[in-house]
């Protein structure tokens, strides 16, 4: 495995409670525990961060599978949600739901991309079989 480009961030501050930066600047956010923990919901979250982060892969998965197909994927869309787990015994995980729209296609072409994506996908090959991803295709 050759990389193909490497993203640096530095966290400071109070970890949840502190700020987080790109090495180029381009993102810069103050970081707060979200009122659902007791925070005061002041700032972005891990949690929030990755959602993004896989949304916006995940669509661009979808996009490269549908070139190579010739797929109509116009109006396409896809949301995240992952969600903080308490796990069995202590600690912590996470869960992700993935919501897909792809309004040009049929509900079976739809699902046989979204399948073909989510073994392209960087973030999805990253967490398969560590943490629990739902995909969901929506009914347009």
């Amino acid at each position: 495995m050759s990389h193909l480009y490497t993203a640096e961030a530095l966290a400071t501050g109070d970890g949840r409670n502190g700020h987080g930066r790109s090495s180029d600047g381009v993102l810069d956010v103050e970081l707060g525990i979200p009122k659902e923990l007791g925070g005061n919901g002041a700032g972005t979250n891990p949690e929030q961060l990755f959602a993004i982060g896989y949304a916006a892969c995940f669509h661009s998965a979808l996009r490269t599978v549908a070139r190579a197909e010739k797929a109509d994927i116009s109006d396409s869309a896809v949301g995240a949600r992952v969600s903080l787990d308490s796990l069995d015994g202590g600690g912590f995980g996470l869960s992700v739901e993935l919501e897909i729209s792809l309004p040009a296609l049929s509900a079976d072409e739809a699902r046989a991309l979204t399948e073909k994506a989510h073994h392209v996908c960087p973030y999805s090959n990253a967490t398969r079989g560590n943490i629990d991803v739902t995909l969901t295709v929506t009914e347009d």
